[in-house]
């Protein structure tokens, strides 16, 4: 035993460092996102599969889909009142739908039936107009479109949606709308360990809507670290008072309007950690809570779990009146255009009004999961006792007989709390168990984990500056394999320079500007590193990288070139963001190129690098100089070109850059050949016979061509170039010995 004390203590000291994770005394920040990843896990593994009659849609919730038919025939959102009004009309009156929900927001008035300039010039040119005000009279009850809305619901089982906004999402908050009265007042949970979550602002209905409808809850969801919605704030706290959740304010508006009562229990009075809040109990419906008042998710499934029905067929009285009959409704989007897409455990992309739908599905049924607050005693208990048993054990093991051990305990982990999460509705945690069993493991076994991290450790301080995680940690498999000493390869690498930049960062102080800088480098890099790229440098806002080294990639061209096209989608998918900071939008160009170059430690007996150099290096730099003359994004070279052949390019041009003697071709990468459309491919087939006619001096063709290729494309900046070309050719005939290569003086 003497000679396990080290080992022992270890042990025991990882388990003390769970127990107080458990307790709060502080975070271990992984664990979390490891007990989300957990729970995530339990929530597929236990979905209906398909075929199980579980897996049908529930058709007592319908979703009124705002989708993309809807808004092509009615116009974007938002739509004017009157015509929402006469949804509600169809919906009760010609569907018989019991109940409304909006998973939508009217916090501004609708005045775009004009009312609103009538009404100044009411008060303003025409207001001794007798005539003109008599017909305002008579006319503006139908032209009041908030009006009209709020007559439409009222007296109606309509339930209206909103948000609370916090100073972390949303920076300076301006509050719109009114809200609804809160369902429990200040001072209910004081003096208790309860903090649901609280928020600075609001962006709520009209007051005349407000007022008009059966009820209102707010749609925010409870957002994880890792942006996965797995929980919803039953209660949120603004100034002190507590508002409801959308899918509660359904459940209390079909039961008429019952109070909201919190449950305590007195069972752990002695812990003053303990809170004693259950659950919140609506009428007949409980709803089990946790510390910040939120609930579990329940996903039924994927998306459409639920029947959707297109907005514009309720509109148009198409919709089938079996499906809405008796059903409670809830009118949101699936639109990725409207923004209320979320992640979940069980889709990455999923319908935001779908979570209010699983939830009240969930109430309806009594079967909601809970967390209650208790199991942290029961965690602790587990933590404590397994962990010290397998802390004083292990070590006494061999290491096969450890491993059997520490198998049977993670398996045995795993079906308990399976068991009671399906048996019980228990999600009790488990990563922090696993994790805490795991390290014991690792830590016994762990000769052989520190002989692999020394090699790591040699590879990373060669090349941990240049490449991806991922690439060092394969690479550590065989350390011998690589070298930094110079080397021939034939390679692929990678310019891209921001448009512009020098007159963009002018505009710029220097901390706004070194922020910028690092919103476009870090995703940039991020994509090149995805595609297993090696950063060879940042030159301001370019950068250079190279794939071939120092692992060797067969598929080095295509690499370079899928980075280069997701490099400008992730760029376009930066303007929103730049756009709310305030500053511009970022244009890059790419230009990649294939060839022998050499690599490896090159510089000074000062200062070295691991990079690469040759001709085919400096042709890429020149493509990227390129882009902006032939108005792409992208160019390639003919090499690289060759070594891609499942993806379509257009052929731009053949150039003499300045510095090369003999002409080389470049390209504009379009996509994957199996991507690329039918319109793309007769475009490219035009543009091609043109370039051919073109080289071969048949101007006059070459010209109809363009002009039709042209007046057909008129945001191609290329054929307009070309057009000059050939009027430049007429004045001055380039001569028979003319090989078509246009040549640059400029880098």
């Amino acid at each position: 035993m003497k000679k396990h004390l080290v080992r022992i203590a270890l042990g025991v000291a990882v388990v003390l460092v769970f127990l107080g994770h458990t307790t709060g005394q502080y975070q271990l920040p992984f664990v979390p996102r490891l007990e989300g990843l957990a729970y995530d896990a339990r929530l597929r593994t236990t979905m209906p599969v398909k075929g199980d009659p579980r897996g049908q849609e529930d058709p007592r919730i319908v979703i009124v889909d705002i989708d993309e038919k809807s808004l092509a025939k009615e116009g974007r959102w938002p739509w004017h009142r009157n015509r929402l009004g006469l949804m509600m009309d169809k919906l009760f009156d010609d569907y018989h739908a019991k109940l409304v929900g909006f998973d939508v927001v009217f916090a501004e008035k609708d005045e775009s039936s004009g009312i609103g300039v009538l009404r100044e010039l009411a008060t303003g040119e025409l207001k001794d107009n007798a005539q003109y005000q008599s017909a305002l009279s008579t006319l503006a009850p139908s032209l009041d479109y908030d009006r009209l809305f709020a007559e439409k619901i009222h007296g109606r089982k309509v339930v209206l949606g909103y948000y609370l906004a916090s100073e972390r999402t949303t920076g300076q908050i301006e509050n719109a709308g009114v809200l609804p009265e809160p369902v429990l007042p200040k001072g209910v949970f004081q003096g208790r360990s309860i903090s649901p979550q609280k928020f600075k602002g609001f962006g709520s209905n009209l007051s005349e809507l407000n007022s008009a409808a059966a009820g209102a809850g707010h749609f925010n969801p409870s957002i994880d670290p890792d942006g996965v919605v797995r929980r919803v704030p039953m209660l949120a706290d603004y100034a002190g008072a507590y508002y409801e959740s959308l899918s509660l304010a359904v459940i209390r508006a079909l039961q008429g309007a019952v109070p909201v009562k919190p449950v305590f229990t007195d069972a752990f009075a002695f812990s003053k950690l303990y809170p004693g809040l259950e659950w919140l109990e609506v009428g007949h419906v409980r709803i089990p809570v946790d510390i910040e008042v939120t609930t579990l998710v329940p996903y039924r499934g994927g998306s459409h779990s639920f029947p959707y029905v297109s907005a514009i067929d309720v509109l148009d009285g198409t919709a089938k009146a079996a499906v809405l009959k008796d059903r409670i409704v809830l009118v949101g989007t699936s639109t990725p255009g409207l923004l209320d897409l979320r992640s979940t455990p069980v889709e990455p992309v999923y319908p935001g009004v779908e979570i209010h739908a699983n939830l009240i599905a969930a109430m309806l049924d009594g079967e909601m999961k809970q967390s209650p607050p208790y199991l942290i005693g029961a965690e602790f208990a587990l933590i404590l006792l397994l962990g010290t048993a397998i802390a004083l054990v292990l070590p006494l093991l061999t290491p096969l007989r450890a491993t059997v051990l520490t198998g049977l305990v993670l398996v045995s982990l795993i079906v308990l709390n399976m068991g009671l999460w399906h048996f019980a509705n228990l999600a009790m945690p488990v990563a922090g168990d696993v994790l805490m069993v795991a390290l014991l493991f690792a830590l016994n076994m762990s000769y052989g984990y520190f002989v692999e991290l020394r090699a790591k450790r040699q590879i990373t301080g060669r090349f941990g500056q240049y490449v991806p995680p991922e690439l060092v940690e394969e690479m550590s498999q065989h350390p011998e394999a690589f070298s930094m000493d110079g080397e021939s390869r034939e390679m692929s690498v990678l310019f891209s320079d921001v448009r512009g930049f020098t007159t963009i960062s002018e505009g710029l102080d220097p901390k706004e500007l070194s922020k910028l800088m690092n919103e476009f480098l870090t995703p940039l890099t991020q994509v090149i590193y995805r595609h297993r790229g090696t950063i060879d440098k940042y030159m301001g806002d370019c950068i250079m990288a190279f794939w071939g080294a120092p692992m060797s990639d067969p598929q080095h061209a295509r690499s370079a070139v899928l980075a280069g096209l997701e490099m400008q989608a992730t760029m376009s998918s930066l303007e929103p963001q730049f756009k709310a900071r305030g500053w511009p939008q970022l244009y890059i160009g790419v230009g990649v190129n294939t060839g022998r170059m050499s690599v490896g430690n090159m510089g000074s007996d000062i200062r070295v690098a691991y990079t690469v150099m040759g001709d085919a290096v400096n042709l890429a730099s020149r493509l990227e100089g390129l882009t902006k003359y032939y108005g792409v994004s992208m160019i390639v070279g003919e090499l690289t070109r060759a070594a891609v052949p499942d993806f379509v390019f257009r052929e731009l041009d053949r150039v003499r850059p300045k510095g090369k003697k003999e002409p080389v071709a470049i390209y504009e990468p379009i996509g994957p050949s199996a991507s690329v459309d039918k319109a793309m491919h007769d475009e490219l087939s035009l543009w091609h016979q043109a370039l051919r006619l073109y080289r071969a001096q048949q101007w006059d063709t070459a010209e109809l061509q363009l002009i039709n290729l042209q007046q057909r494309y008129p945001g191609r900046i290329l054929y307009g170039s070309f057009l000059e070309r050939v009027a430049q050719a007429r004045i001055s005939s380039p001569g028979p010995d003319w090989d078509g290569a246009t040549a640059f003086d400029t880098k």
